[in-house]
């Protein structure tokens, strides 16, 4: 069997914090679970690999020490308390996520209401949109185990692209609109 895990293992100096908070954010976004007292759990895959040698770098660095290892757990209820914890972070993400998306929606529903089809606005909510899929794509990163908050996610970018596209349609059909009443008011003058 091989090793499923890397148990990623630093220890460093109580003052300053700013290196712990740099172990843990970087470890965070790498989707690492974090077990008991400090210690970090990921994949065992090149990328994760990599990343632990940067932190072991920075760790000694700081004044620290660091133990890396490759593993697996001991029994079924420990790898089922991995896989529950990495899912509980993941659906953590996901929820902000949907409720960032919520707010899209609503946003791009009260300018179609107040007939805001700017190309400003267009701008603005493409930009929102283009912010969505980038966290979409970080989150996706760090989830190694997906299920159904990646699936129900997934659906939720597509709807915001999908309402995106119908704003716009509107937009780019009343640009067209103006710019012949224009023309036609130019021809007739």
């Amino acid at each position: 069997m091989s090793d499923k895990w890397l148990l990623f293992c630093p220890v460093l100096p109580a003052t300053p914090s700013s290196p712990r908070v740099t172990v843990w954010r970087r470890m965070r976004s790498a989707g690492a679970i974090s077990l008991d007292n400090g210690l970090w759990l990921l994949p065992n895959t090149e990328l994760a690999a990599n990343l632990i040698q940067e932190l072991k770098v920075y760790v000694r660095e700081q004044g620290g020490t660091c133990k890396t290892f490759r593993t697996n757990a001991f029994d079924p209820e420990t790898e089922a308390a991995i896989y529950t914890q990495g899912r509980k972070d993941r659906a953590e993400e996901y929820k902000e996520f949907k409720e960032q998306c919520t707010d899209f929606l609503n946003e791009l529903e009260k300018e179609q209401r107040l007939g805001n089809y700017s190309f400003a606005e267009y701008e603005e909510n493409e930009e929102d949109l283009h912010k969505l899929e980038i966290w979409y794509g970080k989150i996706q990163q760090r989830d190694f185990l997906g299920g159904n908050p990646a699936e129900e996610a997934a659906t939720w970018l597509q709807q915001c692209r999908e309402a995106l596209q119908k704003f716009a349609a509107e937009v780019f059909a009343r640009e067209q609109h103006d710019l012949s009443d224009h023309d036609n008011s130019m021809t007739q003058a």
